[in-house]
């Protein structure tokens, strides 16, 4: 069966669900903040506890990029991720889902190939192009610095 572009357009419209743009966005913002203000939390904790606040904040991303991956290891992450959407996908544990969630899913195909081949198949461009971006953003700073 051969159909055209617009009927095709029209029947993938028909079928395709219908867009919660503000619940979606909502969502991200209320979660990604509840992810941040559990982060301040923890920092505030820490600092109580007398780290220095450079310490504090080291601590808290150590703690989170913990929760991140043991929520992912017991499947947990990608339920709230299903209902928050970007809300878990920017802040820290979102990156240690991203580095967690393909270890845990090919680690049956073997430690070399399976682990550690596909662990930064998501995490890998995402680490590429932020070093990228900060040395091109390090050298315009230095050119802009040095009138």
């Amino acid at each position: 069966m051969k159909i055209s572009q617009n009927e095709y357009s029209k029947l993938t419209k028909e079928k395709s669900p219908d867009s919660k743009l503000f619940r979606n966005c909502l969502m991200a913002f209320l979660v990604g903040g509840i992810i941040c203000t559990i982060g301040q939390g923890f920092t505030t904790l820490y600092m109580y506890l007398g780290a220095t606040e450079t310490n504090a904040r080291t601590w808290t991303s150590i703690t989170l990029v913990f929760i991140g991956v043991f929520l992912t290891a017991i499947d947990v992450y990608e339920k709230i991720a299903k209902h928050a959407g970007a809300g878990t996908l920017v802040p820290i544990t979102g990156f240690a889902n991203s580095v967690a969630a393909p270890a845990i899913e090919f680690k049956s195909e073997g430690y070399i190939t399976g682990l550690g081949a596909k662990m930064f198949i998501i995490a890998g461009p995402v680490i590429v192009y932020g070093t990228l971006a900060g040395v091109v953003y390090g050298l315009i700073l230095a050119i802009a610095n040095m009138g």
